[in-house]
């Protein structure tokens, strides 16, 4: 799959970040918007209580899934937004972390947020996207 998604890196800006601080699409594309995905299995139940870990793990192949329903993939997310229930810049590390591995090289702009809760019972991490295809 050809991504319609350059990733700008900016040589005037702090090159000690692991994401691109914009993305360009210069192309005729289709626009993908995709809802927070939640940690919640195929019954909607909270997986990995407790564990901000365990939760972007499912987060991250839940977004993966609503990607491939549209043709996409993580290669087409031109910007994400990670909310992390917690005030511990720890916490929000660590889901990060987990969110970066699964996006591999292709280091997308995002937005890391801590927040004071999330919508579902005992979720504590959420990612939206959204994404471009050709």
């Amino acid at each position: 799959m050809s991504s319609a998604v350059k990733l700008i890196r900016n040589t005037r800006l702090a090159q000690a970040v692991d994401y691109a601080y914009a993305a360009l699409v210069d192309a005729p594309v289709r626009t993908l918007w995709l809802a927070g995905a939640c940690p919640l299995d195929e019954e909607g139940r909270t997986v990995a209580v407790g564990d901000y870990e365990g939760q972007a793990h499912q987060v991250m192949r839940n977004l993966i899934t609503a990607l491939e329903d549209a043709g996409a993939g993580l290669a087409d997310i031109a910007r994400t937004t990670v909310y992390v229930a917690s005030s511990d810049q720890g916490d929000l590390v660590k889901v990060w972390d987990v969110c970066r591995a699964y996006m591999g090289e292709h280091d997308a702009p995002s937005t890391l947020l801590g927040v004071s809760v999330l919508g579902y019972n005992d979720q504590l991490v959420e990612v939206e996207a959204v994404a471009v295809l050709p």
